[in-house]
């Protein structure tokens, strides 16, 4: 299946997606929820009132105390996940021999979703996408395997083109998700970082958990180009011929500080950033990913 790399799913191994939040979902799986239910992780005392199930009693704290307490745990529950595919023109770009920022988007996400829908998750996607008519594609969620193949279909069909839509689309999907998810951004992040923080905080808003892969390529951080060059707005259509070397030290500060402000941007809501460039191994970035996000949950 296109995007997938199951030698790279076998070396993983049982590596689960999780979700560093609690969750709400209506079928019994491996995450945390946020309301109270019986399994076997204690979460906290309360005291007993009228209707409550007797067998909950916890007698030991009776007799410490001589008052009724219950004992609540935590609630497992299936996760949702929705992955969000910006489409602007930008994610076209890749230097010769590296694939475009796009394809390695779709290589992380349909790869994150085949673990995903694995474990017994839903799986929902959105396009980042300027259209005729301003109306955002959105895929429904759903835990079917062969959901998979839809998801992948649907990657495949797009083409990156126009300027971005980003924090459009967030805040549609904060709005239209009702439940707390799972929410995997993959972009460049060229857009106006005062509106992406807003769009970004509706969702911590919601209470969605957030992850962000900021897809960029090394050439963009290090402009190392020797010689005068004609450089093309792939979302806008202008273009401006200039020499590198007048330039570089400005651009390369510039871009620096781009680069810690949205990080900054991400953190300040606790949404889990990850920098990825083109060249960098799926592996090594799906697998810093996953286990990041247990550590997480376990501090947590």
């Amino acid at each position: 299946m296109k995007y997938l790399n199951h030698n790279l799913l076998s070396r993983l191994g049982n590596l689960p997606l999780e979700a560093r939040h609690s969750m709400t979902g209506n079928v019994s799986g491996r995450h945390r929820s946020a309301s109270r239910g019986s399994s076997v992780e204690f979460a906290e005392y309360r005291k007993y009132v009228a209707g409550d199930d007797t067998r909950r009693l916890d007698w030991k704290a009776y007799a410490r105390s001589d008052r009724y307490y219950i004992k609540e745990f935590e609630a497992d529950t299936n996760l949702r996940a929705y992955i969000v595919m910006d489409l602007s023109g930008s994610m076209n770009y890749h230097p010769e021999q590296v694939e475009t920022k796009y394809m390695r988007a779709c290589r992380l996400a349909a790869n994150l979703a085949y673990i995903a829908i694995r474990q017994g998750d839903a799986v929902g996607l959105s396009f980042a996408r300027q259209t005729k008519d301003g109306a955002a594609l959105h895929i429904p969620a759903s835990r079917r395997p062969a959901h998979l193949n839809v998801l992948i279909s649907q990657m495949d069909t797009h083409s990156p083109l126009g300027e971005t839509v980003l924090p459009d689309t967030l805040h549609e999907l904060a709005e239209r998700v009702g439940r707390r998810a799972l929410v995997l951004i993959f972009s460049d992040l060229f857009t106006d970082t005062a509106e992406l923080k807003n769009a970004l905080r509706h969702l911590h808003f919601r209470k969605h958990d957030v992850a962000v892969f900021h897809l960029v390529d090394q050439q963009e951080i290090d402009f190392d180009f020797d010689r005068p060059i004609r450089f093309v707005d792939m979302e806008g259509g202008g273009s401006l011929i200039t020499e590198p070397d007048l330039i570089a030290d400005e651009y390369r500060a510039i871009v620096a500080n781009y680069l810690e402000e949205t990080r900054r941007i991400c953190t300040d809501i606790n949404a889990d950033y990850r920098l990825v460039r083109t060249g960098d191994s799926l592996e090594d970035v799906l697998t810093g990913f996953l286990m990041g996000r247990q550590k997480k949950k376990a501090a947590g």
